[in-house]
C-alpha cells in the first residue's frame, strides 16, 4: 500500500521541475492526480472481480511488477504525453492489487482480528505523507523527479517479492482459472451498498481536509510552502494514530456500525472548529490533528464491516470499495475547488460537516445485520 501510495504522491514536490522538464504548465501537471485516480477506481473494480473468479495471487504479484515498469516508463519518457501515459498505467496497475490485498488479509485473519489488521495496512498509505513525500523531496534534490520514479520502481519490485513469498499458501485453498464467476449482482446486496456509500461519504470528508489543508493553512496565515512540512507530518500523524485507535475499536466494541457513525459524527464538530476558528497557527493545526483522527478512527469499523462477506465475493467488493474511494476523491476535489472559488474556506466546516452527518446516518440506517 505505501508502494501503490508513492508513485502519486510523491510527484508533489515537483510539480514545478516537471512542468518545466516537460514544457508543460502546473495544473496540467497536477491534473495527472485526477487522471490515475480515474485509472485506479476503474481497474481496482475489475481486478476485484477477477481475483474472485482466478484467485488473488496473479493480482497481488503482477500488479506491483507492472507498477515498477509504469514507474520507470514515467522516467524514462522524453515528453508530457508519455509520462501521462505510463503514470496512467502506473494508477491501474495499483489498482489491481490494492483492493485485493483488502481481500487477502480479511481471508488470513478471523473476524475479531479484522479491524486492526486492515488499519495497519490502511497505515501504510499515511505512511507516504510522514515518510514518503518529505524522502522524496530530499531523495529528489539529488537525483530529480525521474530518479524518484526509478525509485518508486525499485520499490514495487521489492513489494511483489515480498507478496510472492507470503501468499504463497493461499488461505482459502487455491482457485483454478475459469472457476464460477458470481458477479457484481451476486455482490451488491444492499447492506453491501449501504457500506460502499459510508466509504464514498468518508473519503469525501478526508478528500476536503487532506487535499486543501496546506492550502488552508497557507491562506489563512501566510505561510510560505516550507513551512507547512510540520503541520502536514502532524496531520499525517493523526491519520495514522487514528486508523491503529480505530482498528482497535473495530474489533472490541460490538456495532461497527455505530463506532463508524459516532467517529463521522465527531469529525463533524471537528471540521467545523477547524475552519470557523482560526485565532493562530498552533491552535489550527490542533483541530486538523483533531479533525483526521476522528476520521481515520472511523474507516477500519466500515472496512472491517464491507470485509464479512462471503469469500467468494470478498475481492469484488473490495475492488469496488476502492473505486468508491477514487471516486470519493474526485468528488472531494471538485466541490473544494468550486466552494473556493466561491464561499473560500469558511464554507469547507460547514460542507464537511453535511457530508459527515449524512454519512454517520447511513451507518446507522436500515435494519442491522451483524456487527
Amino acid at each position: 500500500m505505501f508502494a501503490a501510495s508513492c508513485s502519486g504522491s510523491t510527484r508533489a514536490p515537483f510539480l514545478i521541475e516537471m512542468s518545466r522538464d516537460l514544457t508543460v504548465s502546473v495544473p496540467v501537471v497536477a491534473n495527472l492526480v485526477a487522471i490515475t485516480s480515474i485509472a485506479w477506481g476503474v481497474c481496482s473494480m475489475l481486478a476485484g472481480a477477477g481475483s474472485d473468479r482466478w484467485g488473488r495471487r496473479p493480482f497481488l504479484i503482477g500488479g506491483p511488477l507492472a507498477l515498477a515498469v509504469s514507474m520507470t516508463g514515467v522516467a524514462l519518457s522524453p515528453s508530457f504525453l508519455g509520462v501521462m501515459i505510463w503514470a496512467t498505467l502506473g494508477g491501474g496497475c495499483s489498482g489491481l492489487f490494492t483492493g485485493v490485498i483488502y481481500s487477502e488479509v480479511s481471508a488470513r485473519v478471523p473476524d475479531h482480528q479484522r479491524g486492526r489488521a486492515l488499519g495497519w495496512v490502511m497505515s501504510g498509505q499515511s505512511l507516504t505523507l510522514v515518510l514518503g513525500v518529505p524522502l522524496a523531496a530530499w531523495v529528489g534534490s539529488a537525483v530529480g523527479w525521474r530518479g524518484v520514479n526509478m525509485c518508486v520502481a525499485i520499490l514495487g519490485l521489492c513489494a511483489a517479492a515480498a507478496l510472492l513469498v507470503v501468499s504463497a499458501n493461499p488461505p482459502d485453498g487455491p482457485r483454478r482459472p475459469g472457476g464460477p464467476a458470481h458477479g457484481m449482482r451476486a455482490a451488491l446486496t444492499l447492506p453491501v451498498l449501504r457500506l460502499l456509500g459510508m466509504g464514498v461519504g468518508e473519503r469525501v470528508c478526508y478528500g476536503l481536509t487532506g487535499v486543501y489543508f496546506a492550502t488552508f493553512l497557507q491562506a489563512t496565515y501566510h505561510l510560505e510552502l516550507a513551512s507547512v512540512a510540520l503541520p502536514l507530518a502532524i496531520f499525517a500523524l493523526g491519520n495514522i494514530l487514528g486508523t491503529i485507535l480505530g482498528g482497535q475499536l473495530a474489533d472490541r466494541l460490538p456495532n461497527r456500525r455505530r463506532t463508524f457513525a459516532c467517529g463521522m459524527a465527531a469529525s463533524a464538530v471537528a471540521a467545523l472548529a477547524l475552519f470557523g476558528y482560526t485565532p493562530d497557527l498552533a491552535t489550527s493545526v490542533g483541530l486538523g490533528f483533531l479533525y483526521v483522527l476522528c476520521n481515520a478512527v472511523a474507516r477500519p469499523s466500515m472496512m472491517a464491516a464491507l470485509s464479512d462477506v462471503p469469500a467468494a465475493v470478498r475481492g469484488t467488493v473490495m475492488g469496488l470499495n476502492v473505486t468508491g474511494a477514487s471516486i470519493g476523491w474526485l468528488g472531494a476535489a471538485s466541490l473544494g475547488g468550486i466552494m473556493m472559488a466561491t464561499q473560500g474556506f469558511g464554507g469547507f466546516g460547514p460542507l464537511t460537516a453535511v457530508f459527515a452527518i449524512a454519512t454517520a446516518a447511513l451507518a446507522i440506517a436500515g435494519k442491522p445485520s451483524g456487527r
